[in-house]
């Protein structure tokens, strides 16, 4: 199988252990977004770290999750905050740059903790439920999409600083969701550029994301299913739990077990 997957253009050092260890992590956070809406970076991220690096799951996340959320982009550009999404997007593309930097030139076990560090952070900010209260306007949205751009770029996490302010808005949570799926997907597009003019996303990248894209999409797949047979409330809760397994788990410290 490692053969298999060297000859399709999958580094060897990663064809075996640790593109499994990857593909279970897509799976599991995959699921808890298809049924939570989100997730997956803050799952996917500290796990995938362990194994493949920063710098390979990044990019790998990235066109995982762009690839398989654009066709809901058609419906929600119809139902969101056209301006409000364009005054954060135009923030993230401001932030992107020193994210992708950061990803590149910071030393990798050290990006691993603050990673770690970061998770916990994010993890902190929802569970506490926090929510922006005051009314939305330009430059607030546009920094918001700042601090989302830099940490989608150098983490792929860049979802609950904008969850945390859009909830805390007057907007149905249609329109928020709509919002939120519209801005993943442009703020995207400038990582790409960014990871592109870094040297992050190369062959090798969209083989090893080729090989885990199937787990990501029936992680997805199961999420959605799942959304009918549970409370919301629970499901949060397991995905908040699955969170703090991940950080835990990918602490540079375990990786005598893990690598």
């Amino acid at each position: 199988m490692s053969d298999v997957l060297v000859n399709i253009g999958v580094p060897a050092q990663l064809a075996g252990f640790p593109l499994w260890f990857a593909a279970v992590a897509a799976f599991v956070a995959a699921t808890a977004r298809g049924f939570a809406g989100f997730g997956a970076g803050l799952i996917f991220m500290p796990l995938a770290s362990a194994t493949l690096g920063p710098q390979v799951a990044a990019p790998v996340l990235l066109l995982l999750d762009t690839v398989l959320i654009a066709p809901f982009v058609p419906a929600a550009w119809r139902a969101c905050d056209r301006r409000a999404v364009s005054v954060m997007t135009l923030g993230a593309y401001l932030g992107v740059p020193a994210g992708a930097a950061a990803l590149v030139w910071v030393e990798e076990i050290t990006m691993r903790w603050l990673l770690v560090a970061l998770i916990v952070a994010l993890l902190a900010l929802l569970v506490s439920g926090f929510r922006y209260r005051g009314r939305p306007k330009p430059p607030l949205t546009a920094g918001v999409g700042v601090l989302s751009g830099f940490l989608s770029a150098a983490a792929q996490v860049g979802g609950p600083p904008a969850i945390a302010y859009w909830l805390g808005s007057q907007a149905k949570a249609a329109q928020v969701r709509a919002n939120l799926v519209v801005f993943v997907v442009l703020a995207a597009l400038g990582t790409a550029v960014a990871y592109v003019a870094g040297g992050l996303l190369t062959p090798a990248i969209l083989a090893t994301a080729l090989v885990i894209a199937p787990f990501y999409g029936a992680g997805l797949f199961l999420g959605s299913r799942l959304f009918g047979l549970a409370s919301e409330t629970l499901f949060r809760r397991i995905c908040y739990a699955l969170i703090a397994l991940a950080a835990i788990v990918s602490l540079p410290s375990l990786d005598g077990v893990l690598r």
